[in-house]
């Protein structure tokens, strides 16, 4: 069975940043998955789960106010693995192009006085918020875009060359 593409990023060498993970085609219109990793894999530790989800609904609900990108956003939501999150938008863009929607939608997440969404009415776990290390993970990633903009590095995944063996057995070269 093949790998899905996410996994066939090399983890060990993933750096924060904003990634194309997948361009699919619905219908006639091209739609773009972005891998935005916040902390390095298995070198950092990973968001704890109540800042991740507080920065879920920070920054799902800033980018679907904003008024140039609101129509084009789709999908907002974490990674499983905790370490970053993954946007999805129509269209077809190269990461640079949505770098300034991102390290906005982070850097707004210092201002914010509430978490929007957190009454049990709107939201299936309510209670299980962290604004605090929100903005402290939001700051961070922030920063790092920051002072990293011009580094090629945060903006294209290493991946993992996969190699086929005589007698087909296929294997991740490290």
């Amino acid at each position: 069975m093949d790998l899905i593409p996410s996994f066939s990023v090399d983890h060990t060498k993933i750096v924060p940043g904003i990634f194309t993970s997948r361009v699919d085609i619905l219908g006639d219109q091209k739609v773009t998955t972005y891998d935005v990793r916040v902390t390095r894999p298995n070198i950092e530790p990973c968001i704890d789960v109540a800042a991740m989800h507080s920065l879920e609904h920070l920054i799902a609900t800033y980018l679907r106010n904003d008024p140039d990108w609101k129509d084009q956003v789709i999908y907002w939501g974490p990674m499983g693995c905790l370490t970053g999150f993954y946007l999805i938008l129509k269209g077809n863009r190269e990461p640079k192009e949505i770098y300034d929607l991102l390290l906005g939608a982070f850097r707004s997440v210092e201002n914010a006085q509430e978490v929007p969404g957190t009454q049990a009415e709107n939201c299936g776990t309510y209670l299980m918020h962290n604004l605090l290390m929100a903005k402290w993970h939001a700051r961070k990633f922030a920063a790092y875009l920051a002072e990293n903009a011009e580094d090629p590095a945060i903006f294209q995944y290493p991946r993992a060359d996969r190699l086929t063996t005589e007698d087909g057995r296929r294997f991740f070269d490290s």
